[in-house]
């Protein structure tokens, strides 16, 4: 599940429901959402960028070339 910090911290993303793209700087995903990729799933892609995947498997975080959002892969716990 992937949560999002920001301007709209108080928002989940569960499933495919409608994320802003771009709106956020930082974005904290679980294993659930590998392959991560920007934009995710549910953002609108119309107002955003071409689909990047990122590596977050080794390095836990990565930052999108496109729009500088990045992705923190949050700890099994």
């Amino acid at each position: 599940m992937a949560e999002m910090h920001g301007a709209g911290a108080a928002r989940r993303v569960t499933g495919p429901k409608e994320i802003l793209a771009n709106a956020q700087s930082r974005y904290e995903v679980t294993r659930a959402d590998l392959p991560m990729h920007c934009p995710m799933d549910g953002m609108s892609l119309w107002n955003s960028h071409p689909r990047i995947y990122l590596p977050l498997e080794e390095s836990r975080e990565a930052r999108c070339p496109y729009c500088g959002a990045v992705y923190v892969l949050k700890s099994d716990e």
